[in-house]
């Protein structure tokens, strides 16, 4: 990694949590019209609210779709997934200069205590959600960091996204994110997905 306090530390492509995406299917990921009409990048970028110097990491990177819209509003990107296939797809379409790939699982981030400034995770919770994971992600964030997730709702009422039973609704995601330590900001439940902004402690 070219930043102080990551490394890859060569982790074998397993699953982060219940369900992971197939990179396979890694072209649908790409689908803009399709992945702003549940979160726009000016939506994501508003609910970051950066200062253009954090350390940010985006945890379920997958293709670097959102990775690649965080880039130029950040000091550093790290675009965290389990599976190197997604980063391998990441570097074919080109990745920016300030973006490094980190093939980790999200309950064990190799980032220093307090290291990060940002973290962000978009349509991938359902993945990795747990309390080991959200306490990692509680370590790296410096105090007052924010953190945002956008997810598939289970209370979602249309065909896209993973199966209802592999999704958490809103109110779920706030209570466990809350008892992980996180200051809630703001939840809001919507027709297909929620958005939990929070805040590391």
């Amino acid at each position: 990694m070219g930043h102080g306090g990551v490394f890859d530390r060569g982790l074998p492509s397993v699953p982060m949590g219940f369900h992971t995406f197939d990179a396979d299917g890694a072209d649908r990921l790409e689908d803009a019209a399709r992945r702003y009409r549940y979160c726009s990048a000016e939506e994501l970028l508003g609910a970051l609210s950066l200062s253009g110097e954090e350390r940010v990491a985006d945890l379920g990177s997958g293709t670097g779709f959102y990775t690649d819209d965080v880039a130029p509003f950040a000091g550093t990107v790290y675009g965290v997934d389990v599976q190197e296939a997604m980063h391998d797809y990441y570097r074919g379409k080109g990745v920016p200069s300030n973006v490094d790939l980190v093939t980790a699982a999200v309950a064990d981030l190799p980032f220093d205590d307090g290291g990060l400034g940002a973290a962000f995770s978009t349509m991938t919770y359902h993945e990795f959600a747990g309390e080991a994971a959200l306490s990692e992600v509680g370590r790296v964030l410096a105090p007052g960091s924010r953190l945002v997730v956008v997810d598939w709702s289970a209370n979602g009422r249309g065909t896209a996204g993973p199966p209802l039973d592999e999704r958490f609704d809103g109110a779920a995601a706030r209570t466990a994110i809350e008892a992980a330590g996180f200051e809630i900001e703001s939840a809001v439940e919507r027709s297909e997905t929620f958005v939990v902004i929070a805040r590391a402690r």
